[in-house]
Parts: C-alpha cells; structure tokens; sequence
C-alpha cells in the first residue's frame, strides 16, 4: 500500500470507496477472509461506523479510529490501533506476526473469529473509556 490513496491490486492500482468494493478487489480466498472478518466486527460493535481509510476497511466509534483490517499478497491483517489491546491479549497473539500496530495471519490460516471479536470489543471498551473521561473533562471546564 502508498500513502497515495492507491492500493495495488494485482499489480493493478485500485481506489476503493465502500468497504464491499474493497472485500470484492480481493481475490477469492482473502475475500473470504475479509468478509469474516468484517462479519465479526460488525457483530461484535455494532454501533461502529464503517468507511474506508488510508485504502483499507475501517471502522470509527464516537468519531474516534477502532480498527482497520486488509488483504495482502502474502497475509491478511488487523489493525487494532491500540500498543494496549495488543499488550492485554498478548498471550492469545503468540501464534501470529506481530509488528507496530499490525496483527499478521497467514493467507491460508483460517480467521480466528474468537480472537478478532475479542480484539474490537476491547478496542471498542477502550474508545468508549476515552469518550467518558472525554465528556468528563468538558463537564468540569468552567465556561
């Protein structure tokens, strides 16, 4: 992927403007992927908005980024944008690729439903505790 706006494709570069556009520029065996991975998310924080940014499914609560995920030639990945999540379910990851905000999982690995729910949940506690302490500090500024 560049910072275009562009995600290549087959070699092709593509744009994409809806997540369901994204999942069908995949290949069949990440779309596959993908769309479960969009299923859980979806079902596990409903009131999340979905879009696309930085080329890539993404999902926002309150406003604030909850994740991201993507298809690779090599992997499919998840991005909780979040050093805590990934710390707090740290035991549960040791199977797969870890780097600086990504979770790596093998394109033939069957997506681990359990983990990736888990994963938004969290995430998603986590936003929400933000936009407490959020609402918080705005009730004790004087006006």
């Amino acid at each position: 992927m560049r910072n275009s706006g562009y995600v290549s494709v087959g070699g092709m570069k593509k744009s994409f403007k809806t997540v369901d556009a994204y999942i069908a520029g995949q290949p069949e065996d990440l779309q596959r992927a993908l769309a479960k991975i969009r299923a859980t998310i979806r079902k596990a924080v409903p009131e999340a908005v979905e879009l696309i940014s930085y080329q890539m499914p993404s999902y926002k609560l309150h406003g604030r980024a909850l994740m991201y995920f993507a298809g690779w030639a090599e992997h499919y990945a998840i991005y909780p944008g979040s050093a805590t999540v990934v710390a707090e379910l740290a035991a549960d990851l040791k199977p797969y690729k870890l780097s600086k905000g990504t979770i790596r999982f093998e394109r033939d690995c069957e997506v681990p439903i359990a983990l990736v729910k888990r994963i938004a949940v969290s995430r998603a506690r986590e936003v929400e505790a933000a936009q407490a302490a959020k609402m918080q500090a705005a009730k004790r500024k004087p006006r």
